[in-house]
């Protein structure tokens, strides 16, 4: 099964076409990404894919904010509170 480009499990190789093997991030290159850090406002307040939206133009990529902080965001969503200082990649035109 193929993934599309946005999703985290795009490299992600599926055992006898049905169940997904281990995720695959080495393909994701955290240092050498170009990055800024931002403070959450109250409407992204556990709403990471209103921010993926917002940024990015796709609620989808919503995975990219635990990637770049997984020392703050254990869980995704209920750790995603407005105020809080994250690391996110900056898009490029």
């Amino acid at each position: 099964m193929a993934y599309r480009t946005d999703s985290v499990y795009r490299n992600t190789k599926t055992i006898n076409n049905q169940y997904l093997d281990i995720l695959n991030i080495d393909n994701i290159d955290i240092d050498n990404t170009t990055t800024e850090t931002i403070t959450l406002a109250a409407q992204y307040d556990e709403k990471p894919d209103l921010l993926a939206h917002d940024l990015y133009g796709n609620a989808k990529l919503w995975w990219v904010f635990p990637l770049f902080n997984q020392d703050m965001l254990v869980d995704p969503i209920m750790d995603f509170k407005s105020g809080m200082k994250i690391t996110v990649p900056v898009r490029f035109s």
